[in-house]
Protein backbone atom coordinates (compact mmCIF):
# COMPACT_ATOMS: atom_id res chain seq x y z
CA UNK A 1 0.00 0.00 0.00
CA UNK A 2 1.16 3.54 -0.53
CA UNK A 3 0.97 6.07 2.07
CA UNK A 4 -2.08 7.54 1.46
CA UNK A 5 -3.56 3.71 2.01
CA UNK A 6 -1.58 3.09 4.81
CA UNK A 7 -3.45 6.07 7.27
CA UNK A 8 -6.74 3.40 7.49
CA UNK A 9 -8.97 6.05 9.43
CA UNK A 10 -11.65 4.73 11.32
CA UNK A 11 -13.83 7.70 12.23
CA UNK A 12 -14.86 8.31 8.10
CA UNK A 13 -19.15 6.78 8.03
CA UNK A 14 -19.23 4.62 5.07
CA UNK A 15 -22.85 3.72 5.15
CA UNK A 16 -24.91 4.27 2.20
CA UNK A 17 -28.52 3.41 1.05
CA UNK A 18 -29.66 0.88 -1.75
CA UNK A 19 -32.63 -0.37 -2.98
CA UNK A 20 -33.99 0.21 0.39
CA UNK A 21 -30.94 -1.33 2.27
CA UNK A 22 -28.64 0.01 4.40
CA UNK A 23 -24.97 -0.94 3.84
CA UNK A 24 -21.96 -0.78 5.44
CA UNK A 25 -20.02 0.68 2.09
CA UNK A 26 -21.03 1.38 -1.28
CA UNK A 27 -18.60 -2.05 -2.32
CA UNK A 28 -20.43 -4.36 -3.61
CA UNK A 29 -19.03 -7.50 -5.94
CA UNK A 30 -20.87 -8.13 -9.07
CA UNK A 31 -22.32 -11.08 -10.64
CA UNK A 32 -18.89 -13.54 -10.90
CA UNK A 33 -17.20 -16.67 -10.79
CA UNK A 34 -15.86 -14.97 -7.35
CA UNK A 35 -19.74 -14.40 -6.26
CA UNK A 36 -20.95 -18.03 -7.12
CA UNK A 37 -18.26 -19.96 -4.94
CA UNK A 38 -19.00 -19.85 -1.34
CA UNK A 39 -16.10 -20.20 0.01
CA UNK A 40 -14.61 -16.63 -1.96
CA UNK A 41 -17.94 -15.03 -0.60
CA UNK A 42 -17.25 -15.59 2.57
CA UNK A 43 -13.78 -13.95 2.15
CA UNK A 44 -15.27 -11.23 0.07
CA UNK A 45 -17.70 -10.81 2.92
CA UNK A 46 -14.76 -10.66 5.74
CA UNK A 47 -12.59 -8.14 3.37
CA UNK A 48 -15.63 -5.33 3.87
CA UNK A 49 -18.28 -6.61 0.88
CA UNK A 50 -21.39 -4.86 1.78
CA UNK A 51 -23.34 -6.93 -0.26
CA UNK A 52 -23.09 -9.71 -3.00
CA UNK A 53 -24.53 -10.22 -6.75
CA UNK A 54 -25.12 -13.41 -7.08
CA UNK A 55 -23.75 -15.37 -11.18
CA UNK A 56 -26.90 -14.76 -13.40
CA UNK A 57 -29.21 -17.54 -13.52
CA UNK A 58 -29.46 -17.55 -17.57
CA UNK A 59 -33.40 -18.63 -18.88
CA UNK A 60 -31.45 -20.29 -21.73
CA UNK A 61 -29.35 -22.49 -19.93
CA UNK A 62 -32.46 -23.62 -18.30
CA UNK A 63 -34.64 -24.17 -21.28
CA UNK A 64 -31.81 -26.42 -22.64
CA UNK A 65 -31.38 -28.26 -19.48
CA UNK A 66 -35.17 -28.77 -19.53
CA UNK A 67 -35.03 -29.79 -23.46
CA UNK A 68 -31.97 -32.18 -22.99
CA UNK A 69 -33.81 -33.91 -20.06
CA UNK A 70 -36.88 -34.65 -21.97
CA UNK A 71 -35.17 -36.03 -24.79
CA UNK A 72 -33.04 -37.99 -22.60
CA UNK A 73 -36.15 -39.41 -20.35
CA UNK A 74 -39.36 -39.47 -22.99
CA UNK A 75 -37.06 -40.39 -26.43
CA UNK A 76 -34.59 -42.90 -25.30
CA UNK A 77 -35.09 -45.96 -27.10
CA UNK A 78 -34.30 -48.57 -24.44
CA UNK A 79 -34.21 -52.06 -25.93
CA UNK A 80 -33.25 -54.09 -22.79
CA UNK A 81 -34.74 -53.83 -19.42
CA UNK A 82 -31.25 -53.67 -17.84
CA UNK A 83 -30.80 -50.53 -19.61
CA UNK A 84 -33.15 -48.63 -17.31
CA UNK A 85 -30.54 -48.52 -14.66
CA UNK A 86 -28.87 -46.09 -16.38
CA UNK A 87 -31.95 -43.57 -16.31
CA UNK A 88 -31.35 -40.71 -13.41
CA UNK A 89 -32.57 -40.99 -10.59
CA UNK A 90 -34.86 -37.68 -10.61
CA UNK A 91 -35.06 -37.39 -6.73
CA UNK A 92 -31.36 -37.10 -6.76
CA UNK A 93 -30.63 -35.19 -9.64
CA UNK A 94 -30.56 -30.89 -8.91
CA UNK A 95 -31.17 -28.50 -12.09
CA UNK A 96 -29.22 -25.46 -12.72
CA UNK A 97 -32.63 -23.91 -10.89
CA UNK A 98 -32.32 -26.14 -7.76
CA UNK A 99 -28.55 -25.02 -7.65
CA UNK A 100 -29.11 -21.33 -7.34
CA UNK A 101 -31.92 -21.68 -5.38
CA UNK A 102 -29.46 -23.71 -2.81
CA UNK A 103 -26.89 -21.40 -3.04
CA UNK A 104 -29.65 -18.33 -2.19
CA UNK A 105 -30.60 -20.41 1.18
CA UNK A 106 -27.12 -21.32 1.78
CA UNK A 107 -25.57 -17.77 1.39
CA UNK A 108 -28.50 -16.36 3.65
CA UNK A 109 -27.68 -18.82 6.36
CA UNK A 110 -24.27 -18.27 6.77
CA UNK A 111 -23.63 -14.63 5.53
CA UNK A 112 -24.82 -11.37 7.22
CA UNK A 113 -24.79 -8.70 3.95
CA UNK A 114 -27.78 -8.62 1.48
CA UNK A 115 -27.28 -11.08 -1.37
CA UNK A 116 -28.88 -9.72 -4.32
CA UNK A 117 -30.31 -12.31 -7.03
CA UNK A 118 -29.27 -11.89 -10.78
CA UNK A 119 -31.66 -12.94 -13.72
CA UNK A 120 -30.70 -12.86 -17.20
CA UNK A 121 -33.91 -14.13 -19.44
CA UNK A 122 -34.99 -13.93 -23.08
CA UNK A 123 -38.93 -14.54 -22.55
CA UNK A 124 -40.99 -12.80 -20.50
CA UNK A 125 -42.67 -15.91 -18.92
CA UNK A 126 -39.36 -17.00 -17.96
CA UNK A 127 -38.25 -13.85 -15.95
CA UNK A 128 -41.28 -13.81 -14.23
CA UNK A 129 -41.31 -17.83 -13.12
CA UNK A 130 -37.39 -17.75 -12.16
CA UNK A 131 -37.84 -14.57 -10.62
CA UNK A 132 -40.56 -15.64 -8.30
CA UNK A 133 -38.62 -18.48 -7.53
CA UNK A 134 -35.39 -16.42 -7.06
CA UNK A 135 -37.46 -14.57 -4.19
CA UNK A 136 -39.03 -17.82 -2.54
CA UNK A 137 -35.27 -18.84 -2.12
CA UNK A 138 -34.86 -15.80 0.13
CA UNK A 139 -32.66 -13.19 -1.69
CA UNK A 140 -32.51 -9.37 -0.33
CA UNK A 141 -33.17 -7.95 -3.84
CA UNK A 142 -33.33 -9.13 -7.59
CA UNK A 143 -31.13 -7.44 -10.07
CA UNK A 144 -32.87 -7.59 -13.56
CA UNK A 145 -30.09 -8.16 -16.74
CA UNK A 146 -31.56 -6.52 -19.85
CA UNK A 147 -29.47 -7.96 -22.20
CA UNK A 148 -30.45 -7.95 -25.56
CA UNK A 149 -28.93 -6.90 -28.98
CA UNK A 150 -31.35 -4.98 -30.71
CA UNK A 151 -30.69 -6.46 -34.42
CA UNK A 152 -33.91 -6.36 -36.53
CA UNK A 153 -34.63 -3.69 -39.21
CA UNK A 154 -38.25 -3.52 -38.32
CA UNK A 155 -37.47 -3.04 -34.92
CA UNK A 156 -38.01 0.63 -33.75
CA UNK A 157 -36.45 2.05 -30.80
CA UNK A 158 -39.99 2.35 -29.19
CA UNK A 159 -40.84 -0.85 -29.70
CA UNK A 160 -37.65 -2.09 -27.72
CA UNK A 161 -38.02 -0.05 -24.61
CA UNK A 162 -42.13 -0.56 -24.54
CA UNK A 163 -41.19 -5.02 -24.44
CA UNK A 164 -38.55 -4.28 -21.56
CA UNK A 165 -40.93 -2.23 -19.86
CA UNK A 166 -43.90 -4.43 -20.18
CA UNK A 167 -41.39 -7.17 -18.79
CA UNK A 168 -40.31 -5.18 -15.78
CA UNK A 169 -44.19 -4.65 -15.19
CA UNK A 170 -44.70 -8.02 -15.61
CA UNK A 171 -41.97 -8.95 -12.74
CA UNK A 172 -42.81 -6.56 -10.88
CA UNK A 173 -46.65 -7.58 -10.23
CA UNK A 174 -45.35 -10.82 -8.67
CA UNK A 175 -42.17 -10.14 -6.80
CA UNK A 176 -42.15 -7.60 -3.38
CA UNK A 177 -38.55 -7.85 -3.29
CA UNK A 178 -36.50 -3.99 -4.56
CA UNK A 179 -36.13 -5.02 -8.21
CA UNK A 180 -33.00 -2.97 -9.80
CA UNK A 181 -32.70 -3.05 -13.36
CA UNK A 182 -29.27 -3.78 -15.35
CA UNK A 183 -28.94 -1.58 -18.66
CA UNK A 184 -26.41 -1.35 -21.26
CA UNK A 185 -25.40 1.97 -22.71
CA UNK A 186 -27.07 1.32 -26.14
CA UNK A 187 -30.49 3.23 -25.19
CA UNK A 188 -31.22 6.19 -27.42
CA UNK A 189 -32.68 8.18 -24.07
CA UNK A 190 -31.40 6.60 -21.17
CA UNK A 191 -32.14 8.89 -18.87
CA UNK A 192 -36.04 9.13 -20.27
CA UNK A 193 -35.94 5.30 -20.45
CA UNK A 194 -34.73 4.95 -16.77
CA UNK A 195 -37.85 7.83 -15.15
CA UNK A 196 -40.48 4.86 -17.15
CA UNK A 197 -38.85 2.31 -14.70
CA UNK A 198 -38.92 4.55 -11.52
CA UNK A 199 -42.35 5.08 -12.45
CA UNK A 200 -42.89 1.70 -12.60
CA UNK A 201 -41.42 0.96 -9.49
CA UNK A 202 -38.11 -0.03 -10.13
CA UNK A 203 -35.84 0.73 -7.17
CA UNK A 204 -32.72 1.25 -9.02
CA UNK A 205 -30.52 0.74 -11.86
CA UNK A 206 -27.23 -0.67 -12.45
CA UNK A 207 -24.69 1.21 -15.33
CA UNK A 208 -23.89 -0.39 -17.66
CA UNK A 209 -23.71 -3.88 -18.67
CA UNK A 210 -20.52 -4.72 -20.43
CA UNK A 211 -21.21 -6.95 -23.56
CA UNK A 212 -18.88 -9.52 -24.67
CA UNK A 213 -17.97 -8.69 -27.87
CA UNK A 214 -17.73 -11.65 -30.92
CA UNK A 215 -14.45 -11.77 -33.03
CA UNK A 216 -13.74 -13.40 -36.05
CA UNK A 217 -11.00 -16.24 -35.70
CA UNK A 218 -9.01 -16.08 -39.25
CA UNK A 219 -7.72 -19.51 -39.26
CA UNK A 220 -10.96 -21.64 -38.35
CA UNK A 221 -13.80 -19.33 -40.27
CA UNK A 222 -15.41 -18.95 -37.18
CA UNK A 223 -17.22 -16.29 -34.84
CA UNK A 224 -16.12 -16.80 -31.57
CA UNK A 225 -16.75 -15.28 -28.10
CA UNK A 226 -14.06 -13.42 -26.27
CA UNK A 227 -13.80 -12.44 -22.53
CA UNK A 228 -12.01 -9.56 -21.73
CA UNK A 229 -11.86 -7.93 -18.51
CA UNK A 230 -12.54 -4.61 -17.93
CA UNK A 231 -10.06 -1.36 -17.66
CA UNK A 232 -10.37 2.24 -15.30
CA UNK A 233 -11.14 3.84 -18.38
CA UNK A 234 -14.11 2.33 -18.92
CA UNK A 235 -15.88 3.96 -15.89
CA UNK A 236 -15.39 7.42 -17.41
CA UNK A 237 -18.68 6.25 -19.67
CA UNK A 238 -20.54 5.11 -16.29
CA UNK A 239 -19.51 8.18 -14.46
CA UNK A 240 -20.88 10.83 -17.57
CA UNK A 241 -24.47 9.15 -17.19
CA UNK A 242 -24.59 8.68 -13.35
CA UNK A 243 -23.90 12.55 -13.00
CA UNK A 244 -26.24 13.74 -15.52
CA UNK A 245 -28.98 11.07 -14.10
CA UNK A 246 -28.46 11.98 -10.22
CA UNK A 247 -30.94 14.92 -9.57
CA UNK A 248 -33.49 13.37 -12.09
CA UNK A 249 -34.54 10.73 -10.49
CA UNK A 250 -34.97 9.48 -7.07
CA UNK A 251 -34.28 5.70 -7.20
CA UNK A 252 -31.07 3.87 -6.55
CA UNK A 253 -28.07 4.10 -8.95
CA UNK A 254 -24.84 1.56 -8.90
CA UNK A 255 -22.31 1.93 -11.39
CA UNK A 256 -20.82 -1.09 -12.97
CA UNK A 257 -17.68 -1.45 -15.75
CA UNK A 258 -14.24 -0.17 -15.25
CA UNK A 259 -13.98 0.50 -11.58
CA UNK A 260 -10.53 -1.03 -10.24
CA UNK A 261 -9.38 1.29 -7.46
CA UNK A 262 -10.33 3.51 -4.51
CA UNK A 263 -9.93 6.63 -7.33
CA UNK A 264 -12.76 5.51 -9.68
CA UNK A 265 -15.00 4.50 -6.83
CA UNK A 266 -14.66 8.20 -5.49
CA UNK A 267 -15.50 9.51 -8.97
CA UNK A 268 -18.55 7.18 -9.08
CA UNK A 269 -19.51 8.03 -5.70
CA UNK A 270 -19.34 11.93 -6.01
CA UNK A 271 -21.06 11.45 -9.57
CA UNK A 272 -23.93 10.41 -7.81
CA UNK A 273 -23.64 6.99 -7.35
CA UNK A 274 -25.04 4.80 -4.24
CA UNK A 275 -22.98 2.10 -4.85
CA UNK A 276 -19.74 1.02 -7.35
CA UNK A 277 -19.80 -2.81 -8.11
CA UNK A 278 -16.43 -4.40 -8.88
CA UNK A 279 -15.32 -7.53 -10.72
CA UNK A 280 -12.23 -7.04 -12.59
CA UNK A 281 -9.89 -5.94 -10.15
CA UNK A 282 -11.28 -8.57 -7.59
CA UNK A 283 -10.88 -11.53 -10.29
CA UNK A 284 -6.91 -9.73 -11.13
CA UNK A 285 -6.28 -9.31 -7.73
CA UNK A 286 -8.46 -11.54 -5.38
CA UNK A 287 -11.09 -10.83 -2.44
CA UNK A 288 -8.88 -9.05 -0.24
CA UNK A 289 -8.26 -6.46 -2.47
CA UNK A 290 -11.65 -4.81 -0.99
CA UNK A 291 -9.79 -3.88 1.75
CA UNK A 292 -7.45 -2.43 -0.13
CA UNK A 293 -10.01 -0.02 -1.80
CA UNK A 294 -12.02 0.89 1.44
CA UNK A 295 -8.31 2.09 2.81
CA UNK A 296 -8.07 4.08 0.02
CA UNK A 297 -11.26 5.71 0.09
CA UNK A 298 -11.24 5.97 3.63
CA UNK A 299 -7.97 8.25 3.53
CA UNK A 300 -8.72 10.65 0.67
CA UNK A 301 -11.92 11.55 2.22
CA UNK A 302 -10.44 12.19 5.59
CA UNK A 303 -7.26 14.55 3.77
CA UNK A 304 -10.08 16.22 1.86
CA UNK A 305 -12.00 16.67 5.28
CA UNK A 306 -15.26 14.59 4.03
CA UNK A 307 -17.09 12.88 6.84
CA UNK A 308 -19.41 10.74 5.52
CA UNK A 309 -20.27 8.96 1.78
CA UNK A 310 -23.42 10.34 2.47
CA UNK A 311 -21.69 13.79 1.80
CA UNK A 312 -19.90 12.65 -0.96
CA UNK A 313 -22.19 11.47 -3.16
CA UNK A 314 -23.41 13.27 -5.61
CA UNK A 315 -21.32 16.66 -4.94
CA UNK A 316 -20.03 16.34 -8.45
CA UNK A 317 -23.32 15.65 -10.03
CA UNK A 318 -24.30 17.79 -13.51
CA UNK A 319 -26.34 19.42 -11.08
CA UNK A 320 -23.90 20.50 -8.44
CA UNK A 321 -21.14 20.75 -11.18
CA UNK A 322 -19.11 24.20 -11.25
CA UNK A 323 -19.61 23.85 -14.87
CA UNK A 324 -22.54 21.54 -15.97
CA UNK A 325 -21.56 21.40 -19.43
CA UNK A 326 -18.67 19.57 -19.12
CA UNK A 327 -20.70 16.45 -18.94
CA UNK A 328 -21.88 17.25 -22.24
CA UNK A 329 -21.13 18.79 -25.41
CA UNK A 330 -18.79 21.67 -24.26
CA UNK A 331 -16.02 19.01 -22.87
CA UNK A 332 -16.13 17.30 -26.22
CA UNK A 333 -15.28 20.80 -28.23
CA UNK A 334 -13.13 22.04 -25.81
CA UNK A 335 -11.03 18.76 -26.44
CA UNK A 336 -11.52 18.67 -29.85
CA UNK A 337 -9.95 22.81 -30.03
CA UNK A 338 -7.04 21.28 -27.76
CA UNK A 339 -6.08 18.39 -29.89
CA UNK A 340 -6.00 21.40 -33.03
CA UNK A 341 -3.32 22.85 -30.97
CA UNK A 342 -1.66 19.86 -30.30
CA UNK A 343 -1.00 19.60 -34.41
CA UNK A 344 -0.19 23.07 -34.50
CA UNK A 345 2.78 22.84 -32.10
CA UNK A 346 3.38 19.39 -33.63
CA UNK A 347 4.14 20.92 -37.02
CA UNK A 348 6.23 24.30 -35.68
CA UNK A 349 8.08 21.34 -33.88
CA UNK A 350 9.12 19.83 -37.02
CA UNK A 351 9.60 22.88 -38.92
Amino acid sequence: MNDLQMKAPSTIDLRTEYLGLTLKNPLVPSSSPLTGDFDNARRLEDAGAAAIVLPSLFEEALLHEEEQMTRFLDHQPIGHPEAQSFLPDLPEYASELDQHVARIERYKESLSIPVIASLNGVTPQGWVRHAKDLQDAGCDALELNLYGIAARRDETAAEVEARYLQVVKSLLDVVSIPLTVKLSAQFSSPVNFIGELENLGVKGVVLFNRFYQPDIDLASRHVVPRIQLSHSYEALLRIRWIALLRGQVGLGIAGTGGFHNHEDVLKGLMAGADVVHVCSALLREGPDYLRTILFGMSAWMEQEEYSSVQQLKGSLSQRHAANPSAYERANYAELLGQDALLKVDLKRHRE
